[in-house]
């Protein structure tokens, strides 16, 4: 285009140039050249626009996530339960996702991903507001965008089923309309401000300088700011659930019978469905969470399925060892458990770190369902605690560990500089242990009083008829089996 211009404008010259243009030819070229350079320098850099193979990657893995919800996780949790008990759970599982989808778009994309303080964002986007086909979103590259909408959906997503899992710790007794009525307050004060806390900021595109991300961390976070690593949601989506499912077993008291009856899964073969795809889903969860079809994305997808195989292994040989015989069940929560503690690590440690968090992951999660549910002595129904509370603490911290470049991790990036940054293992500990009581602290106190304040209004449970009849009946009017 620039010797386009030029030539252009030396045939003007040559045409309508008084005689003796020849003579000073060369010197109208060069002053020609160097306007055309001035033009060129001038112009303003053309706006990034999402590439085709991040966004169908996106899409995906948002898909995937849905699936994870449903039917994933209705048949996880409905194999577990009674047969009197199947439908009611797919039925909450169904409905608490499509509910907070909408809300997501109403006031929880606003609150969560605009600027606003360290905890809650702003009213920006209420109902969506100023979110077209054509604006755009950061990713963690400088200069790669997503469209604004599909980041939108892939979260709606996250938080549309991360209270889906608190169901587990109450299943079986709790009113339908009391649980989403809590599910709608725990939504709003827990899942949202944790998810700004954790994930809120500027992009990587405004730490041109010290200063800039210095002015860029005013509207950050408040544990983005404190340096909390968590590449999928240990603290946002699994803490916060497992402390909420364990706040309610214990306000909402056991199940009749508890300890007494037989409440064995009436369905194993729908559980192990419900698991298996499950197990598929989290690579969206986990690997669309690099928001880039990249080389990040392909070390978080080998990382969650090495994890994963590592934990199964574990819970199934240490539950051999204590019980003499290795179940289907126990290996279904061997799996979980290690997509669990995988999670906020995923993006960030090498591949025999995610394998050591696997086995530990699943021995631990072990003892949080076996050991520390029954010192607690709660009737947390599905181990949504045992396995999500305690593999969700268990990675986040893990996390401060293997993450150190010097043992195999990505470490920290440094944007200002572009280039790897120092990292600190005592710090960033100390940053995890922010992670991991912020959210423990911040869902226990949301939780209670959301169950305080439902309880003292419309109550929580079912009356006890009803729980002997069994929710399908008694609160939908359906049966999952016909004899």
């Amino acid at each position: 285009m620039k010797r386009l211009f030029v030539f252009v404008t030396l045939l003007f010259a040559m045409l309508f140039a008084a005689p003796g243009w020849a003579d000073e030819a060369p010197a109208v070229a060069a002053a020609v050249t160097a306007t055309a350079d001035t033009v060129a320098t001038a112009a303003p850099a053309a706006a990034p626009v999402p590439n085709k193979g991040d966004t169908a990657w996106l899409i995906t893995a948002t898909l995937l996530v849905v699936m994870m919800a449903t039917p994933g996780l209705g048949l996880f949790y409905g194999g577990m339960v009674r047969s009197k008990n199947m439908l009611s759970v797919l039925m909450q599982t169904l409905v608490v996702f499509c509910l907070l989808g909408v809300l997501w778009a109403v006031y929880g994309y606003s609150l969560a991903f605009t600027d606003g303080n360290a905890f809650f964002g702003g009213f920006d986007k209420l109902f969506m507001k100023g979110v077209t086909p054509e604006t755009v979103v950061a990713t963690f590259s400088k200069g790669v965008v997503l469209p604004e909408y599909l980041f939108a959906a892939f979260e709606l997503t996250f938080a549309a089923i991360t209270p889906a899992l608190i169901i587990g710790g109450f299943a079986e007794r709790i009113k339908f309309s009391a649980m989403l009525i809590f599910m709608v307050l725990w939504f709003t004060f827990s899942y949202i401000p944790m998810a700004h806390m954790v994930w809120y900021w500027a992009g990587p595109d405004a730490f041109t300088s010290a200063e800039a991300a210095a002015k860029a961390g005013e509207f950050a976070g408040f544990l983005f700011n404190k340096g909390a690593l968590d590449f999928a949601g240990g603290t946002v989506v699994h803490i916060n659930a497992g402390v909420a499912a364990l706040v309610g077993a214990f306000m909402i008291g056991p199940r009749i019978g508890y300890r007494r009856e037989s409440m064995a899964p009436h369905s194993l073969t729908m559980t192990m469905v419900g698991a298996s795809l499950l197990f598929v889903g989290w690579f969206g969860f986990n690997v669309g969470s690099a928001l880039e079809a990249g080389a990040t994305a392909g070390l978080a997808f080998f990382n969650t399925l090495v994890a994963t195989c590592a934990a199964t292994v574990a819970w199934t040989v240490i539950e051999a060892m204590f019980k003499g015989k290795p179940s289907m069940l126990g290996a279904v929560s061997g799996a979980i458990a290690g997509l669990v503690v995988i999670t906020p690590a995923c993006g960030l440690v090498g591949p025999m770190g995610a394998i050591i968090m696997g086995f530990l992951g699943g021995i631990v999660c072990y003892w949080g369902v076996n050991g520390l549910k029954r010192m607690l002595g709660v009737d947390d129904s599905l181990d949504v605690f045992g396995v999500h509370g305690v593999g969700g603490i268990l990675g986040a911290l893990l996390t401060g560990v293997f993450a150190s470049p010097e043992l195999g991790g990505t470490g920290v990036w440094d944007y200002v500089a572009n280039a790897p940054g120092t990292f600190d293992m005592g710090s960033q500990m100390i940053a995890q242990a922010w992670g991991v009581g912020t959210a423990v602290v911040w869902s226990a106190v949301v939780s209670y009083i959301a169950f305080k304040l439902i309880d003292m209004t419309i109550g929580l449970r079912v009356s006890a008829e009803d729980e002997r009849e069994g929710l399908d009946i008694a609160t939908h009017g359906e049966s999952a089996y016909h004899a």
